[in-house]
């Protein structure tokens, strides 16, 4: 089997747990390494909740390098009213002694990519783009070398989760999204009308309760927390799973219907900032620079999901 070669770079986030230990139990990738960044948590705690989850999932052989600590030009907006004071609320993971790879998350990118055969590395974003973004910036070579970048992000018919307008991720670092945007890489984008048709109800939760593993035990209790605020908003039976959706196109790429379009992120507008301008239907003849997940077939996304986490011990 060739496996792909990936680097996650995440804000942990129950979600973005979630889709760790979904890659870590997916021999299909390569894990090449986590890079973590602030988002839905300060830079410390996304760093050590990177360090606990590999540890869960039994992958002390993946380096985990911690990068920036704020967006490019805005003050930093986190997440605990969704994810809690941790980041990882609904259950506690004992302290980890996976240590943390030396490197700065852009250094690592960046060497990686040079290291690796052009063309063969995937970067799997599922928090704000600052790191890709200061990535490209200081190495611009790097640009023709990444295979693709897939990520979690931004939103259209769905609107936004964190104003009207925005999707969380593009809203904390509107910069860094317009500049991986406009970088030239070819894009994947999970956005929330994807993640939205994702839920964890309560029988998916329940499935993977039932597994009997710790993993199953630790990520139904991330789910029970996390699809709290989202069950309160949008009055329905589970919350959306953003993060594993990046994870699963790349293992399951038929599970998602998806078209081509030219994607902008506005920057300036105090209304709209951080919003995905997502031209679907095609009106302003600009190139597309993005393929755009539109639709999931939840079913298959849960049932690859549960058997990933029965995989971990």
């Amino acid at each position: 089997m060739t496996r792909q070669p990936i680097i996650i770079d995440t804000d942990p986030g129950q979600d973005d747990a979630i889709a760790l230990l979904l890659a870590a139990a997916s021999p299909e990738l390569e894990l090449l390494g986590v890079t973590t960044v602030a988002g839905n948590v300060p830079l410390a705690l996304t760093t050590l909740n990177a360090r606990k989850v590999l540890e869960l999932a039994g992958r002390r052989d993946v380096p985990i390098c911690a990068g920036a600590d704020r967006p490019l030009d805005v003050p930093l907006v986190t997440a605990e009213h969704v994810h809690g004071d941790t980041g990882l609320n609904g259950v506690d993971l004992p302290e980890p002694t996976l240590a943390l790879d030396g490197r700065h998350a852009v250094d690592f990118i960046v060497q990686t990519l040079r290291e690796r055969e052009a063309g063969s590395v995937t970067l799997c974003p599922l928090g704000p783009l600052t790191n890709i973004a200061l990535a490209l910036r200081q190495a611009p070579d790097i640009a023709p070398r990444i295979r693709r970048i897939v990520l979690m992000g931004g939103g259209f018919f769905e609107g936004g989760n964190v104003t009207p307008a925005a999707e969380f991720n593009f809203y904390v670092d509107p910069q860094a999204a317009h500049e991986v945007f406009t970088s030239g890489v070819p894009i994947t984008m999970a956005p929330l009308d994807v993640t939205h048709e994702v839920l964890t109800t309560a029988a998916r939760i329940a499935a993977i309760r039932a597994l009997g593993n710790r993993a199953g035990s630790v990520a139904a209790a991330w789910m029970e927390f996390f699809e709290r605020y989202d069950e309160e908003k949008y009055g329905q039976d589970g919350g959306p799973l953003h993060d594993p959706c990046v994870i699963a196109f790349l293992l399951r790429p038929a599970l998602f219907q998806s078209r081509d379009c030219n994607v902008r992120i506005e920057t300036r507008s105090e209304l709209t900032r951080g919003m995905s301008v997502i031209d679907w239907w095609g009106v302003t003849g600009l190139a597309a620079n993005a393929q755009v997940l539109r639709h999931a077939d939840a079913d298959g996304f849960f049932a690859l999901l549960t058997e990933r986490l029965a995989r971990l011990g």
